[in-house]
């Protein structure tokens, strides 16, 4: 049961959304898993959902999960590209991923409209701009 699985806390672990073209906001994004730890993270597995209102209308988008077998550490890697249309919802990002036999499990969420390009900032692990979820 999931309630007897001991969770720690998240460290060492970012999500972050980058244009995909600096000069051209409008093309597609994408976005990376971060691992900063000096510690390799196994299975990462990944559940991403959009989901909100806009112009008064409900919208969903579809679930996809990712995995990533294993990252490195003080590495990144790539977990899908990101259409700017869904930038109006709550996106979601589930992480769940193994250091050793230990599971670790955190949401990442960027609210409504914070994926603008007047939120960029510079993220040295990836040498480029864009917006990071600590």
């Amino acid at each position: 049961m999931k309630k007897d699985i001991p969770f720690e806390p998240v460290t060492g672990v970012l999500v972050a959304v980058v244009p995909q073209d600096q000069n051209d906001l409008n093309q597609p994004w994408d976005v990376y898993i971060i691992n900063k730890n000096l510690v390799e993270l196994n299975t990462v597995m990944v559940t991403s959902k959009g989901y909100g209102t806009i112009n008064g209308e409900e919208k969903k988008t579809s679930v996809l999960r990712h995995v990533i077998e294993q990252l490195n550490e003080q590495s990144y890697a790539k977990i899908e590209p990101m259409d700017p249309s869904v930038f109006a919802l709550t996106n979601e990002y589930w992480v769940s991923y193994y250091i050793l036999d230990q599971i670790f499990d955190k949401k990442f969420i960027f609210v409504p409209d914070s994926i603008l390009d007047t939120n960029l900032t510079y993220i040295a692990e990836l040498d480029t701009r864009g917006i990071l979820h600590p």
